[in-house]
């Protein structure tokens, strides 16, 4: 080591420089625990920093005072200038000493041997100041121990800390996912017990073809809430897969005969009459439903046509008319009109355009009508009988009698009616001549008979002459 005044070697065994006397310094200018606590708390540094004076320091290091772990101590300015100023004054002297006569050569007589009574002095001196040296430096080792043991048992205590809040974070996170799971477990369970639960197993259980396991999920929900219609359709569509439609229906009649306001109902009946083909059957269901029902089912009611003539009897000719919203199927001979897809389904069936005539007789018309939704109504009946009066037997001309020029016979015929003869004296009919016009007399005699036939059939009494004609 060498003196940081003149630079000269020290002994590692002395602590006061043999050529200019300048004390080894053992304290530097910086604190040198500052070195410690930055290798073993590395740079923590939590309270505050406060200066310390250098007799204070030394004195720390003879007892070995055990100061707060994570203090950093420096000296302060005024401290460093004393130290430094007491430094250069020992140098001067040494100099000066070093310059007169007297210092060169007391030091080369205590090198050759000199008084060796000082030189035993300066040993003995030398020895007390290695050995305070040596404590003082046992003291710093003691300090850094100290101040590692701490460092050591702080981050124990970290550590310590740091490990009880992983652990309670885990059983927090432990009990969190426990309460989820139970959360979990209890909403699968209320959702397979609910209502929509129990239809997705059924319809689960449809889609699989497991049609009894299906048929029981669904009686199960029209159990737990008998108001809702979906679990009516889910049954219905059980029984349309194994294609027993009478089955299906009777689903929904029954539930709807339990509630018969129930207007669910009523529109999943009507869906399933339109799905399967059975459009006609919607308007007998809702026959005499409630006004609230109808307001609801607006969309599928389907009003029966209206007559403008009130069945009855007549004695002319009468026109009827039909009105509906909607297309209009009709027929005159008391069958059954029937609606296909692009137009009447039956030869008796007509569409309607244009008013009924009823001319004579008893007529019997049967109507429906279609709505936008292509259901049909009731059928509408009415029956009229027209019976217009018999004309009396037919005015033929000329009368009986005996004739000896050529003469023609002939019929007045009243309009609507057609008239026949015969000249064989049988009695006419509509298989017999008609007449059209005069008719010439046969010569000889002839028994002329005549009729009149309305346009519904009906005859009148026969008109008889007997002719006989000779010409000269």
């Amino acid at each position: 080591m060498k003196c940081t005044n003149c630079g000269a070697e020290i002994p590692a065994s002395m602590l006061i420089c043999p050529d200019c006397g300048t004390e080894v310094q053992m304290v530097p200018d910086y604190n040198p625990l500052d070195d410690v606590l930055a290798r073993e708390v590395k740079g923590s540094v939590e309270d505050a920093t406060r200066p310390i004076q250098a007799d204070a320091l030394r004195n720390y290091q003879r007892r070995a005072e055990r100061e707060y772990g994570n203090s950093t101590r420096v000296l302060s300015q005024g401290e460093l200038d004393r130290i430094r100023a007491t430094r250069r004054r020992s140098a001067d002297a040494a100099g000066a000493r070093r310059q007169g006569g007297d210092a060169p050569r007391q030091t080369g007589n205590m090198r050759q041997g000199g008084n060796p009574h000082q030189t035993g002095n300066m040993r003995q001196n030398g020895d007390a100041r290695q050995t305070a040296a040596m404590r003082r430096t046992g003291a710093v080792r003691q300090n850094t121990e100290n101040l590692r043991r701490n460092a050591e048992d702080k981050k124990r205590q970290q550590n310590l800390r740091r490990e009880k809040a992983k652990k309670k974070r885990r059983n927090l996170l432990l009990v969190m996912f426990t309460v989820v799971a139970v959360v979990a477990i209890c909403a699968v369970l209320l959702y397979r017990n609910s209502y929509t639960g129990i239809m997705n197993q059924g319809d689960k259980a449809l889609q699989a073809g497991s049609y009894r396991a299906a048929e029981k999920y669904y009686n199960r929900a029209a159990g737990k809430d008998a108001k809702k219609a979906d679990a009516y359709i889910g049954l219905s569509k059980v029984f349309i897969k194994q294609e027993e439609l009478d089955k299906a229906e009777n689903v929904f009649l029954n539930a709807i005969d339990s509630q018969p306001e129930n207007t669910g109902l009523y529109e999943a009946l009507a869906k399933f009459y339109l799905d399967t083909e059975q459009a006609d059957k919607i308007s007998g269901v809702l026959e005499g439903c409630s006004k609230n029902v109808l307001k609801h089912m607006s969309a599928y009611v389907s009003d029966m046509p209206e007559f403008s003539l009130e069945e009855g009897t007549y004695t002319e000719v009468q026109q009827v008319t039909l009105t509906g919203d909607g297309t209009i199927y009709y027929t005159t001979d008391g069958t059954e009109p029937v609606a296909g897809e692009n137009g009447p389904a039956t030869e008796s069936t007509d569409t309607y355009s244009n008013p009924i005539l009823i001319e004579d007789g008893t007529v019997v018309i049967k109507a429906v009508c279609i709505n936008k939704k292509g259901i049909p109504s009731l059928v509408a009946s009415k029956t009229y009988q027209v019976e217009i009066p018999i004309e009396d037997a037919p005015a033929v001309t000329p009368s009986t009698g005996q004739y000896t020029s050529a003469t023609q016979i002939s019929i007045t015929v009243p309009e609507g009616y057609t008239a026949y003869y015969t000249m064989d004296n049988t009695i006419p009919t509509t298989a017999s001549a008609q007449y059209t016009g005069p008719i010439d007399m046969p010569e000889g005699q002839t028994i002329f008979s005549a009729i009149l036939v309305n346009k519904s059939g009906k005859t009148t009494q026969v008109t008889k002459r007997n002719y006989v004609l000779e010409l000269q």
